[in-house]
């Protein structure tokens, strides 16, 4: 395939698909249909993001305005080399399952190099974190419902709603086994920096210190 089209490339061209703007204009939209849910989305990248799709011949400038004393601002349109590659990566996006490395699985691959309560109080904050994801989208599909939108136009949010839910009941499971002691955990030495797990134990004399038990876990 020729032009390769970065995520925020994919909203700019849909955008553009739908009708000519400005990138002031398409950074507006985006933010008020929750679209940085989907995409990393500043002005900054937006703005060098549509110069690259013009490089690229998938947009083109269309003409230049001015509203009263605000800066001119210079409307895009798309091309049919841009409908073309809007159309070809939405589709190998849909058809292949390709790894997108999210940092998350990293931090739990990596997990026991914490104390046994510190990640209690990091799971406990992540799951309060993820019950407000889930009661945002939940509003947002509210309104999309109470505004009569079309389900094609907000299919990422039930998709959304769906994973974080999945993550959340995982969590879920994951505290109660690490705090009941079903998941097995090494103990740090606070002084020493020593670690152990649970089913670890010092042989009299070989000079190894007994880890402090260990205090309430925050409720």
């Amino acid at each position: 395939m020729g032009a390769q089209v970065t995520a925020l490339g994919i909203s700019v061209l849909a955008l553009l698909e739908e009708r000519p703007m400005h990138p002031y204009e398409m950074y507006q939209t985006l933010i008020e249909r929750g679209e940085d849910q989907l995409v990393k989305l500043r002005p900054g990248s937006l703005y060098h993001t549509v110069a690259r799709l013009a490089g690229q011949e998938l947009v083109v400038a269309e003409g230049v305005d001015r509203a009263g004393n605000r800066p001119e601002r210079t409307t895009y349109r798309i091309t049919a080399s841009g409908r073309e590659a809007l159309r070809a990566r939405v589709s190998e996006i849909l058809r292949y399952p390709a790894p997108e490395y999210p940092l998350f699985p990293l931090a739990l691959a990596e997990a026991h190099n914490l104390p046994k309560a510190d990640v209690l109080t990091l799971v406990r904050e992540r799951v309060t974190h993820l019950e407000q994801e889930l009661a945002a989208l939940d509003a947002m599909s509210a309104r999309a419902r109470e505004h009569a939108v079309r389900r094609r136009y907000w299919l990422a949010l039930p998709y959304l709603r769906a994973t974080r839910a999945a993550e959340l009941t995982w969590l879920r499971e994951f505290e109660t086994d690490l705090s009941g002691g079903a998941l097995e955990w090494e103990e740090f030495d606070p002084d020493t920096g020593a670690r152990r797990t649970a089913s670890d134990t010092p042989r009299a004399g070989d000079g190894e210190r007994t880890p402090p038990a260990a205090g309430p876990l925050p409720s």
